[in-house]
């Protein structure tokens, strides 16, 4: 086994140092070190989306990103934005369309979408679907979860 090495980044707006191997995922890193959980191991290969989390800004599947590859950077998850408007307007929405049912790809989607409506207050539904399209759901069939974030868009807008 690697010797594990300390790394600096900003999780959800507080410094924190934690230890990992030169290998470990930021996936493992958040679940297993940091007790993080939001983001979920589905794939494991980037193709779900289960995983994905903001980094500086722009969604990251967190099952493909060293966590070394993270020193420095701006990580958020869905914990960290407890307060934030748009996430919160995102999951009451997701739950009155019925976007939630499993909830196993919910983190991920509502990062996603979460990520979109900070750069595209009103988009289409083709949009939202665009956005959303590296996400996986094997439960809800998509449309209750477009109509959540055209939801929350409207909402928001007002």
């Amino acid at each position: 086994m690697a010797k594990k090495m300390l790394h600096s980044l900003t999780l959800n707006g507080e410094e924190v140092e934690v230890a990992s191997a030169p290998e470990a995922t930021l996936l493992e890193t958040l679940r297993e070190d940091l007790r993080v959980l939001s983001s979920k191991r589905g794939c494991n290969q980037g193709v779900c989306g289960a995983c994905t989390v903001i980094i500086d800004g722009k969604p990251v599947r967190s099952c493909l990103t060293l966590t070394a590859r993270c020193e420095g950077h701006d990580v958020r998850t869905v914990e960290g934005l407890s307060d934030d408007r748009i996430l919160n307007a995102l999951q009451k929405h997701m739950v009155e369309a019925g976007g939630v049912q499993c909830g196993f790809c919910t983190g991920g989607m509502l990062m996603s979408a979460r990520n979109l409506l900070a750069e595209v207050p009103r988009p289409s539904r083709d949009a939202v679907k665009s956005a959303l399209s590296g996400n996986i759901c094997r439960c809800t069939g998509y449309r209750t979860i477009v109509d959540a974030v055209c939801g929350a868009a409207e909402e928001l807008a007002q």
